[in-house]
C-alpha cells in the first residue's frame, strides 16, 4: 500500500523535479544545503544532487532576491526560500522596484521567471515576527503574481505554472500544512470530496457528498483549508448547514468571473483569511463578489480575518488572534439566522 504523501514531501519532490528537468533552475536560500536542508526540510537532498545550482546564502533577504532577479533577468529560473515569510519585508524593494518592473521597463517585455517561497502563518508558537500572513502587502503590484500552497494542489504543477508566467511570483506556504497529507483522487474524508476547476487560478472545490446547492460558499487561501473543512464538518453534522469551499492556487491576479456559475449557487458567501483586515486579498474578492452578485445574495459577503494584533507566542493567546475553525463556524451559524 502506497504511503500517503505529505505536503512538504510533495514540495521537496517538486523542487527535485524542477532541478532535474530544467538546467536553468537554481534554488537559493539560507541554510538550504545538506545536511540541514532548510528550516522546514523543503530543500533536503537538493544540494547533494545539484551542488552547482543550490546556493546556501548569507543572511540577507534583499541580497538573495536581488541575486535571483539578476539570474531571472539573464534567462534563468531561480527559486528563493525565505526562512520565514515575515523576512520577505526585507526583500520588498527588490520585488517592487526591480524584479516586477524589469518585466516591462526596458521598452520590451522581458521574461522574469522567478519564485520566492515564503513559509507563512501562525499556530506554531513562533511569535510576532515569525507567524504573520503578509499576502496583503504584495497585492496589487503589477507583474507580481501571488500563489499559495494547499493540500489539493500538486506543487510540481504549481511551480510549473508560476515559472511559465515569466513574471516574478511569491509562493506562500502555510507552515501548518507541511506535515499534512496531500489529498489525491478527489477524496478529502468520509464527508467531503474535491475537484480542480478549470479556471485560471486552478481553484479547488471542496463539497459535501450527496448534497444539493449549499447554504454557504467559503472562499479561502490554502492555509485555511483544514480549519475551513473542520468548520464545515461541524456545521453539517450539528447545524445541518451545508457549505462548499473554494481554494484558489493563484491569489493574485484573481478574478471571480470564471467562478460565478459556482459561487452563485449559494445565497450566502464568506471570504476567510489569516491576514489582519484592511487592504487584503479577502476584501478584493468581497468587492468583486458584491459587484457581480449583490442582487442574488441573502446578505452582504461575510469577510473574516485575523485580529488586528501582533501574534503572541503562547498557544492559548495565539488562537485568539488568528482565525480558527471555531470562530469560522460560529460566524457562519450566526449569519445564517
Amino acid at each position: 500500500m502506497t504511503r500517503p504523501e505529505r505536503v512538504i514531501g510533495n514540495l521537496n519532490r517538486a523542487l527535485h523535479t524542477l532541478l532535474d528537468n530544467d538546467p536553468r533552475a537554481y534554488v537559493i536560500g539560507e541554510d538550504i544545503a545538506d545536511p540541514y536542508g532548510g528550516a522546514f526540510k523543503a530543500t533536503r537532498g537538493l544540494s547533494d544532487r545539484h551542488p552547482e545550482r543550490v546556493i546556501s546564502s548569507p543572511i540577507s533577504e534583499g541580497g538573495i532576491v536581488g541575486v535571483a532577479a539578476g539570474l531571472a533577468l539573464t534567462g534563468n529560473h531561480p527559486v528563493v526560500e525565505m526562512m520565514f515569510s515575515d523576512f520577505a519585508a526585507l526583500a520588498f524593494d527588490q520585488l517592487l522596484n526591480f524584479a516586477s518592473k524589469s518585466v516591462s521597463m526596458y521598452g520590451r517585455t522581458v521574461p522574469m521567471s522567478m519564485v520566492v517561497r515564503c513559509p507563512t502563518g501562525g499556530n506554531r508558537g513562533y511569535g510576532p515576527t515569525h507567524s504573520q500572513s503578509l499576502q496583503k502587502h504584495f497585492i496589487g503590484i503589477p507583474a507580481l503574481s501571488l500563489h499559495e500552497i494547499s493540500p489539493f494542489h500538486d506543487n510540481a504543477d504549481v511551480l510549473t505554472a508560476m515559472l511559465s508566467r515569466e513574471q516574478p511570483c511569491v509562493l506562500f506556504e502555510d507552515k501548518t500544512l507541511y506535515t499534512r497529507t496531500l489529498h489525491q483522487g478527489g477524496v478529502v474524508d468520509d464527508l467531503f470530496r474535491y475537484e480542480l476547476l478549470d479556471d485560471p487560478s486552478r481553484t479547488a472545490r471542496v463539497f459535501p457528498v450527496d448534497c444539493a446547492d449549499p447554504d454557504w460558499i467559503i472562499l479561502a487561501p490554502g492555509g485555511l483549508t483544514e480549519r475551513a473543512v473542520a468548520a464545515m464538518r461541524t456545521l453539517l453534522l450539528e447545524e445541518e448547514v451545508t457549505c462548499e469551499l473554494l481554494v484558489p492556487s493563484r491569489l493574485y491576479p484573481f478574478t471571480v468571473e470564471p467562478l460565478l456559475a459556482t459561487v452563485s449557487r449559494a445565497r450566502r458567501i464568506c471570504v476567510a483569511e489569516d491576514s489582519a483586515a484592511d487592504g487584503t486579498w479577502g476584501e478584493m474578492l468581497a468587492q468583486q463578489l458584491h459587484e457581480h452578485l449583490w442582487r442574488r445574495l441573502a446578505r452582504p459577503v461575510l469577510l473574516l480575518s485575523a485580529q488586528p494584533s501582533v501574534i503572541p507566542t503562547a498557544a492559548h493567546l495565539e488562537h485568539t488572534v488568528l482565525l480558527q475553525a471555531t470562530a469560522l463556524r460560529r460566524a457562519l451559524t450566526e449569519a445564517s439566522q
